[in-house]
């Protein structure tokens, strides 16, 4: 087992704590994974934020297969397939209004950076081509491209890669433990921390800036909820600047916070998306930026033979994710997946929170079906307690998610009540035993 563990160089893992006492998955189904020794574990973050149907849900699993023999590739540069632009009409109908443009990606980090150079060019040739400056955000993640890590501010996934790109710069995240300790969804306080945005427009001049890209909800930093009003603040400024606002819904996109999307679930439309993971639940790699029409009309110039914009991947708009992300779409649709979160959500909400009084338990996050349980760190061991909280429900028969000492839970919308109540159970006597 040593050897065949030895050449997997493992991608966000601790590789040798990891290989000491292996984590194998061998089988999924519905809202359950199997081990290699045959234990059931109940699902508690989708997969990775993704899979939002379930596992092996038929309609997909066929969809896949039979594509596969089909079609398994169609080059996407000059050339097509049909199922590309079905499932790009499916996407913009479920997009905010006015958002109808759709261009395929792999993954989220992918996504990011399609979205960075389509906000880079479009005010180039739109004739503000002194637009270069990106703005993001302190502690947000958008994936592990080098676009996707300068706009990040997450310190780990950044320190070890040298200057990254130029001409980038932050806001303030919007986490206040202490006038926000323990909201019941959207915190009360913090709608002026967008105003943060104005100083960077102070400092850099705001004819300067491009693009501010946020996630409506922080996921991998560990569940911030926006507060309330702030999103509309941020999309209000950049209005005034002329910024273009990019919201990266490649965790919240798909039904996570009750909606399709989260922006319709906040009431605020910015001018891109990113998304990935539930587009194709998980199945098949697969991301894509939906865009504005106005946007997408600026490029449509020129003679008609040239191409418009200098970007795109082989496996854009892949038949096998394609096929994959129309047959998610059938079973979102199906089963109201779209707005269960919204229908389970205070179910849900009264849940995790019951965990607040638990030992070193300092403040529990919560939207739609997304909670954080952030615990504080052991003295000159942070991240340990959080960790040992995960293998503690790993061996009981959940999944859960650590990112840095919170525990983060988001599981499949299918999830039943009775599964709530055992995922929130085993994740409370893992707290305690491990206290």
């Amino acid at each position: 087992m040593t050897a065949n563990l030895d050449a997997y160089w493992m991608p966000f893992t601790a590789n040798r704590q990891f290989k000491k006492a292996p984590r194998l998955f061998t089988k999924a189904d519905g809202m359950h994974f199997w081990t290699d020794d045959g234990r059931e574990v109940l699902d508690g973050v989708a997969g990775l934020w993704c899979v939002n149907a379930g596992h092996a849900r038929p309609r997909i699993v066929k969809a896949i297969a039979e594509q596969a023999a089909e079609l398994d590739f169609a080059p996407p540069f000059q050339m097509a397939h049909p199922k590309a632009f079905e499932l790009a009409s499916r996407v913009a109908e479920l997009a905010p209004k006015g958002m109808n443009k759709v261009f395929f990606t792999n993954s989220g980090s992918e996504s990011v950076e399609t979205a960075l150079k389509i906000a880079l060019a479009y005010h180039r040739v739109r004739g503000e081509a002194h637009r270069t400056r990106l703005i993001g955000r302190e502690r947000g993640y958008h994936g592990v491209n080098f676009g996707g890590i300068s706009v990040g501010g997450m310190v780990a996934n950044r320190k070890m890669f040298g200057t990254m790109l130029g001409g980038v710069d932050h806001i303030r995240h919007t986490h206040d433990p202490l006038r926000n300790a323990f909201s019941v969804g959207q915190p009360a306080h913090g709608a002026e921390l967008a105003d943060d945005l104005e100083r960077l427009c102070a400092l850099h001049d705001p004819s300067t800036i491009a693009a501010v890209i946020v996630e409506p909800v922080a996921g991998s930093t560990g569940v911030l909820v926006p507060p309330q009003g702030y999103l509309q603040r941020l999309r209000e400024l950049c209005d005034k600047h002329g910024i273009l606002l990019i919201f990266d819904e490649v965790i919240t996109g798909f039904g996570r916070t009750g909606q399709a999307f989260a922006a319709q679930t906040f009431g605020v439309t910015p001018d891109l998306i990113t998304c990935a993971k539930g587009l194709t639940n998980g199945c098949v790699p697969m991301g894509a930026v939906i865009a504005k029409q106005g946007i997408y009309d600026t490029f449509m110039q020129g003679p008609e033979h040239l191409i418009e914009f200098f970007h795109g991947y082989t496996y854009s708009a892949h038949p096998l994710a394609c096929a994959a992300g129309l047959a998610t779409l059938d079973t979102y649709a199906e089963e109201g997946l779209l707005t269960r979160a919204a229908e389970l959500e205070g179910y849900f909400a009264e849940a995790v929170h019951s965990l607040k009084g638990l030992p070193n338990v300092i403040d529990i996050r919560n939207i739609g079906l997304v909670g954080g349980i952030e615990l504080s760190p052991r003295p000159g061991a942070p991240t340990q307690r959080a960790f040992d909280v995960f293998l503690d429900c790993y061996q009981a028969g959940v999944l859960v998610r650590t990112t840095g000492d919170t525990v983060a839970l988001s599981p499949p919308l299918i999830i039943s009540r009775a599964q709530i109540d055992q995922l929130v159970d085993i994740v409370g006597t893992a707290i305690k035993r491990v206290a």
